[in-house]
């Protein structure tokens, strides 16, 4: 089995979730992280190299980027320029195809991967959506999100002006719709109003009921848990009343970072272009023999 040399580009929470990801991978080891300031480390130990380019480290083969979504097109293509195979946890659903295409150009040009979505939702949700439609090709889907945080949409909410610290929770109100509970710690002399109005008007939330708080720390509030149930009821040929539940509750941050661990594993067995989870065969993310693997699985 050859042994990756990647790196972790970011260091927020993924970016620390997947540090320890790379470390427990029996195929990978961990060429150093990428920061805007390598000056800070946080808490990694003195022998992981902290740097501002990639090119300092060597060669690496794959980057897992651990950026805000809306980072990963120009961050991902600076690394498929470079022949560096990329897995990012891009999340906004009605985008997907045209990040697909747009990598996809770059990374066969430059014989690279790229594996877009690699997180829970977009990512494995997805992938459970399509089991449970193979099953039941006709019906209904309803994926039902949290409670819990929201790493995106809390993202975004930090980056509104006027916002020191920021907290999105998704509430499930049902059959696939959904409340954003979002609480805000503001600078001094910001309006709350226009941090609403902002918030409210922006991408992530504006298809939501979204309900904005001031508190004055967010950080008492943060609890990384979250979770997701998928139910579909359909019909299986001519028969009726097939059910199927997908229920979990989760470290978000951990289970963001194993899968994209995961699919940079798989990115080293598919030919150069820009791929979904959906499109990369099951086996492919596993360590080990594949045989093996059949062998215990099948």
């Amino acid at each position: 089995m050859s042994t990756r040399r990647v790196v972790v580009v970011g260091y927020g929470r993924v970016g620390q979730a997947a540090v320890e990801a790379v470390l427990e991978a029996p195929d990978m080891v961990l060429a150093g992280v990428i920061r805007r300031d390598p000056t800070q480390r946080g808490e990694l130990p003195p022998h992981i190299p902290v740097v501002a380019e990639v090119a300092q480290l060597g060669k690496v083969d794959g980057a897992l980027l651990c950026v805000p979504t809306r980072q990963v097109p120009e961050v991902a293509e600076r690394y498929l320029r470079a022949g560096i195979h990329t897995v990012d946890s891009y999340d906004i659903h009605g985008e997907l195809v045209h990040l697909r295409e747009r990598l996809g150009r770059i990374a066969t040009e430059h014989g690279a991967v790229a594996i877009i979505s690699a997180g829970w939702d977009p990512g494995t949700n997805s992938m459970v959506r399509a089991l449970m439609e193979l099953m039941a090709p006709r019906g209904i889907t309803y994926t039902n999100y949290g409670p819990g945080m929201s790493m995106g949409h809390s993202v975004v909410v930090r980056q509104v002006p006027g916002v020191r610290d920021g907290l999105a929770i998704t509430i499930p109100a049902g059959q696939g719709t959904h409340r954003r509970m979002v609480y805000v710690e503001l600078e001094p002399g910001a309006d709350l109003e226009a941090v609403r109005q902002a918030i409210v008007e922006d991408p992530y939330f504006r298809n939501d009921e979204t309900r904005v708080i001031q508190v004055p720390s967010v950080q008492d509030l943060v609890d990384m848990g979250h979770g997701v149930r998928i139910e579909r009821k359909g019909v299986s040929g001519r028969t009726h009343n097939q059910q199927f539940v997908y229920d979990i509750r989760i470290n978000n941050p951990a289970l963001t970072a194993q899968i994209m661990v995961s699919a940079l594993r798989a990115s080293f067995k598919q030919p150069p272009g820009a791929y979904t989870l959906l499109e990369v065969p099951l086996i492919d993310f596993l360590p080990g023999d594949p045989e093996e693997n059949l062998r215990r699985l099948v």
